[in-house]
């Protein structure tokens, strides 16, 4: 049986429908389904107090981590934004902000650090993890097209005007180790109802068992105040350094996790999840 990891896994599906990127709006509903959140954290897997390094996505800053941070903290751990300003795509100044950032928090509290990246924050974590593997104890993406080509997005064009490094200039060799995951337990939170990217970039194409995908519906620009998401991020976050086990919601939680989107409205044919089950099934037999 051929390996995944030998595989092209750059993801090549279409960019999401005109309708879904209007159906984005919806992003308020996810931000308001967050208030009554707050008020059942204290019934959540509670944190160890270790630090978690959250990023924004394209074209934002920490100011839109802030609730997301604040949730963080509440639960028990060490919640920090970037201090890096808006994130106006890659740059290698960029690059060695952040790894400096993490170096800095990990070194302040002598202990290994938790990534946590909205969109392309996300890219960012998993490219740091898989630099400074030592020091990070898990990745958890939110909606991050890190498997994705450029006909994937409908932000592409807006992301090269800004970028340091345009997509189309980035050679394919480091595309196809970007859509591997990085070599900590993984955790990629994605939508089949995305609006910004395809949701097939976003989703882990891998057969190790300490990378995994949760799908927590929604809007792309709703994903940090998602009420499916808090409550992942707070049963990840809280698993003992070294004792990964796959995400299993309770019984009455599972209706929450699963895919409502009728197929007509999510585009693309290709399920890489589908793919990617029956290998992992021949793996075993």
């Amino acid at each position: 049986m051929k390996n995944t990891k030998q595989k092209d896994l750059i993801d090549h599906s279409h960019r999401p429908s005109k309708l879904l990127l209007m159906a984005e709006g919806r992003a308020i509903y996810d931000a308001a389904a967050m208030i009554p959140m707050l008020a059942l954290k204290k019934y959540l897997p509670q944190g160890d107090n270790h630090p978690v390094l959250v990023f924004p996505g394209f074209f934002a800053s920490s100011r839109s981590t802030r609730p997301l941070r604040q949730y963080l903290a509440d639960l028990g751990y060490r919640a920090h934004r970037w201090k890096l300003g808006y994130n106006m795509g890659y740059s290698y100044k960029l690059h060695y902000g952040m790894r400096d950032r993490v170096t800095e928090l990990v070194e302040r509290y002598g202990e290994k650090i938790s990534l946590v990246g909205w969109s392309l924050g996300g890219v960012y974590a998993r490219e740091l993890a898989r630099e400074m593997p030592d020091i990070v104890r898990q990745v958890i993406t939110m909606g991050s097209p890190f498997r994705g080509h450029p006909s994937s997005s409908n932000v592409h064009r807006i992301f090269n005007m800004f970028t340091e490094v345009p997509y189309d200039e980035m050679p394919r060799s480091f595309l196809q180790n970007m859509a591997h995951p990085p070599p900590v337990p993984t955790t990629a939170l994605y939508t089949r109802g995305d609006g910004i990217v395809a949701w097939q970039s976003t989703v882990e194409v891998s057969d190790r068992r300490d990378v995994e995908n949760i799908h927590v519906g929604g809007a792309h620009l709703g994903l940090g105040f998602n009420p499916r998401v808090l409550l992942a991020l707070a049963d990840r976050l809280a698993q003992p350094e070294g004792q990964w086990r796959p995400f299993k919601p309770r019984f009455f939680m599972k209706p929450l996790f699963r895919n409502w989107y009728p197929d007509w409205l999510v585009h693309g044919n290709e399920n890489p999840l589908k793919a990617n089950r029956q290998v992992l099934k021949k793996s075993m037999t």
